[in-house]
Formats: structure tokens, sequence, C-alpha cells
């Protein structure tokens, strides 16, 4: 692998370690023009005078992780993250695909001409692929159709305030509103879901306490959501995804929908299934997010709901911000801005847990790579090891132990609850669409990511043009 050097175009990877379909086993993967061409026994590929032969021993070959839910931030909020910097976090990763929230940007992705304002901020920009999910705010449903067309991957609304202005949370009504715009295509709808309760007493109690903080988010605002959002599905037959599940007392809602045959699927992230909320300090504010973390009990209910297939997917909800809105001097865990800052580690962070819980290499592709890439409707290109499919790979060490750093770290804000933390699982390098974007801690200087355009509905009729 030595003589392979940062931004090859790599012709031929072999390895004993695989993940083909379900199975892991020995292969020599051939790549042409960016695509997988084909899959053979190891060591039968030669590679041709002047090709690149990528051999990794017995590294884990698998496809490039798929991260569907990242705040970039950028244009706008650019000293909290961006395309540069997290995209460099992405392929250090093992990631391969982005795909950016619509907030908290500034613009938010919630017209066409935004969305080519964001396409605009992140050209040359991006390390790895990047897709876009648009935004639904109250009165923008005429933007839906047009936005869809111009290749966003689907749609995101807050049922709750978002926590910015500019992207204000919809009402019953307006989603009444919005969905009938997406009958009839192959789009998806996002709901942050939590609902308030207007007759719910106000929070008492010491705002450097987490206690106080997760008293104030309680399980029954998502669950009061998770069965909003069912009802909607059921109505509308419109794809619905729940992002970022942190109460495992939703779980019987969305179970029963999906037996009812409702077109919906739900997300976890790396810190309900590695945080609990017993062992967080007081005033650490770096712990602070939206829905909160909840107890132990409650991870280990997320972890069943895993292994039984009633969550479809893991995600990191990268959602980073300057450290001065963490209010570190004054640990106001109520005041703090919300969002934990964990793209790089995502997969190291899931494998720690998993690996000692019965989980393969095959379930952990499975609920990193290929489920986000079917939300996403990427599932025709990324995501598997397959032939005419994009050479997006992680290579990586299963069995190699590292401590996070944060001279390790390259998203733009370093401050995470995850310094300090012993992960199994060493991410060794990355490729993208066939080029060695990373290995060992280096990346390729040139910026080698694509935006990626999804094409969920049909083109419109050309004597019916939209502007």
């Amino acid at each position: 692998m030595e003589n392979v050097g940062l931004g090859s175009q790599v012709n031929i990877i072999r390895s004993k370690r695989v993940l083909i379909g379900k199975n892991v086993s020995p292969a020599d993967i051939l790549i042409g023009d960016g695509k997988i061409i084909s899959i053979d026994p190891w060591g039968k590929q030669q590679p041709a005078k002047g090709s690149q032969l990528l051999d990794v021993g017995n590294l884990v070959v698998m496809p490039g992780v798929i991260d569907s839910h990242v705040h970039v931030n950028e244009p706008g909020r650019t000293d909290w993250e961006g395309f540069h910097t997290a995209t460099r976090a992405a392929a250090a990763g093992g990631i391969t695909t982005i795909v950016d929230m619509p907030l908290n940007s500034l613009p938010p992705t919630t017209s066409v001409s935004n969305f080519h304002i964001k396409r605009k901020a992140a050209e040359g920009q991006c390390f790895v692929d990047v897709a876009f999910w648009g935004g639904i705010i109250p009165n923008n449903q005429v933007e839906i159709l047009p936005m869809l067309h111009a290749g966003v991957a689907g749609f995101k609304c807050f049922l709750i305030s978002s926590g910015v202005p500019e992207f204000p949370h919809v009402s019953l009504m307006d989603l009444h509103t919005a969905m009938p715009e997406l009958q009839g295509t192959n789009s998806v709808l996002l709901f942050h879901a939590e609902l308030d309760d207007p007759k719910r007493d106000t929070v008492i109690g010491d705002h450097v306490l987490y206690k106080t903080f997760l008293d104030s988010r309680p399980d029954q605002m998502e669950v009061a959501a998770v069965e909003a959002v069912v009802c909607l599905c059921l109505e509308y037959k419109v794809r619905c995804h729940i992002v970022h599940l942190s109460s495992a007392k939703s779980l019987p809602i969305i179970r029963k929908a999906k037996m009812a045959g409702a077109p919906i699927t739900v997300e976890t992230t790396h810190h309900y299934l590695s945080l609990t909320a017993e062992y967080i300090p007081p005033g650490a504010t770096y712990y602070k997010c939206c829905p909160p973390i909840r107890d132990h009990n409650n991870k280990e209910a997320l972890w069943r709901a895993l292994q039984q297939g009633d969550i479809d997917m893991v995600v990191s909800d990268h959602s980073p911000c300057t450290p001065d809105l963490k209010l570190l001097q004054d640990g106001d865990f109520m005041d703090a801005w919300g969002g934990i800052s964990s793209l790089q580690l995502g997969l190291s962070l899931f494998w720690s847990s998993a690996r000692g819980r019965g989980f393969t290499v095959s379930d952990v592709s499975q609920l990193l790579s290929s489920n986000p890439a079917k939300l996403c409707s990427l599932d025709n290109c990324k995501g598997s090891i397959k032939i005419g499919y994009d050479a997006d790979f992680v290579i990586w060490d299963p069995d190699k132990e590292y401590q996070v750093q944060e001279s390790r770290l390259h998203h733009k804000n370093k401050l995470t609850p995850y310094l300090g933390f012993r992960l199994w699982g060493d991410i060794v390098a990355t490729l993208v669409r066939g080029i060695l974007v990373y290995h060992k801690g280096r990346h390729y200087p040139r910026a080698c990511g694509k935006p990626v355009l999804l094409r969920t509905i049909s083109p419109p009729e050309p004597s019916a043009p939209y502007y």
C-alpha cells in the first residue's frame, strides 16, 4: 500500500477481507473511470504497466460510510464549520458522501435560489462527495418541486423551534399544504420530531445540572411528534423519516406504523448510542443536543431496536458551533447552543460499542452505508460494493484501538465530548470514486469531491418551464 500515493487513481484494490453483500472474503476489486468494473478472486488481477494496485493485506475494505445528517453551516456561519473542514473530517472518518442539512447556513436551503448559493459555496472545497437536503418552512411550498428538479435529496422540517430564526418550524397545517407536493415523487420528508406541550409546567432547576435540561425535553415530546408524523405518513403515503431518534418510548409507534405499511424510516445517532445522562458532568455543555441524551436504560433500548431492525440507520448529526456559544464559563445547559461534533468519529464510535453486541461488519455497513444510501436515493450508485457502483471505499482496521486526540480531529471547532475516548476501528484509508483521498492521517491536498444532485421526480414538461 505504501507505493500508492495520495491522489492516485487506484485500478485494483486487493484485500483478504472485502465486504461483498453480507459476506467478508478475499477479493480483488477492479476499478475504471471511478466505478467498480469487476470483483474477482483474490490475486487474480495482474496489474498492467502503470496501473495502481492497492494491496491492503488483512485490512477490511467496506463501502464508504454515507453520513446523511451533517450541518456544514456554509455559507453564513463558516466560523462554526465549512465544506473544506467538514469534508476533510469526513474523509478521515471513512465517510465518502455527506448530505448537508438545510440549516444553519445563511441563507438556509429553503428555495432554489438559496440552493444555488449553497452549491456555489461548496465548489472546489469538498474532499468527499456532497448531496443536499432542502428545507420546508411555513409558506415555501411553491419551492418544493423546483428544489426537487434542482437536485435536492429531499426535505427537512422542524415540529419545534429550530434554534435559528431563519428556519422557523412548521405547523400541522403547513404540512397538510406541503405534503401533497411530494406525492408521486420518490422524495422523502425528514422530521425533527419533538412537539412542545403548552400545558407543561416550566422546568425549574439549576441550569448547570444536565438533569434540568433533560427534564425540559421529556420523552413525551418525541412520542407526540412521532405519533403526528405517522398519521401524516399514512394519510399521504409520502416517504417520511424521523431524524435523530432519542427516546426509545417512540419505538412501538414506529414499529406499528411499519407493520401498517407506512413508508417510514428512522435514524438514531452515535451520541445516543455512546453517551448516557448519568455520566454528564455539571456544566459540560458540549454534551448538549436536541433531543437530549437520555439515560442508560434508554440507550440499551436503542441498541436492542437496532438489533431487531426497528431503527434503520445511524448518523452523526454533526452540529458544531464556536466554543463561545457553548457558554463553558457559565456551564448553562439551558442557554448553551445544542449540538455535538463527531463527524470524523462515527464509524469508530459505532464499532466500539457494536463489536461486543454481536454486530458484524456487514451489519455496520448496512446501518452506516447502504440504508443511508436508500434514504437519499443514492442506492443505485453508492452504499454497496457492486459492479457499476462508485468506487467509494473505507479501508479500516476493526481490531486496532486508538485514543481521540484534538490534534487528530479535522473539523473546524474541536470541542467534543469524545476527547480522550479510546475507540476501536482505526481508519487507514478512504477512496472516493477510486481516488485515494486520505491515508494514515494525511489528505490529498486537492479537493476531489463532487456535488451529488438527485433525481427523485420526473423532469418537468418542456412546455411548462419554471424558473
